[in-house]
């Protein structure tokens, strides 16, 4: 069983590495990061379509947190200063603005410095899948 929770992340792409690279130099969560092209994501709880759509939290019992709110629970575990961040993060109207910046970014990280072809997020089907 795990201890710690675990992020993970899209290794394949060079915007979500750089963005993690920040995070472990600067914020140093108390925390296992992995990307998911290495995760053993079925013993994760977590289908590789999500793992490819968003970056995730895996707490030790299990539950799982994607995209803004990943990212506070990040800020949550690094303590010090960034902990009320991540607090705010989770509270409405930021939890709502935090998505929807979080969405922004994820769908365009390609765009961003370091984003390649390899950093699209792939279009939701019609179907919902």
């Amino acid at each position: 069983m795990r201890t710690r929770p675990v992020l993970v992340y899209d290794g394949d792409c060079g915007f979500c590495t750089a963005c993690v690279a920040f995070v472990e130099r600067r914020l140093r969560p108390d925390c296992d990061i992995v990307p998911s092209q290495r995760a053993d994501l079925a013993a994760l709880g977590v289908t590789p379509e999500r793992a490819g759509h968003e970056a995730l939290w895996v707490t030790p019992a299990g539950e799982v947190y994607g995209g803004a709110r990943a990212v506070a629970k990040i800020l949550l575990r690094s303590g010090r200063g960034w902990a009320p961040l991540g607090a705010l993060l989770l509270v409405p109207p930021l939890r709502w603005a935090a998505h929807g910046a979080y969405r922004l970014v994820a769908d365009n990280r390609r765009r961003l410095p370091g984003g390649t072809a390899a950093c699209a997020v792939p279009a939701p089907r019609p179907d919902g899948g």
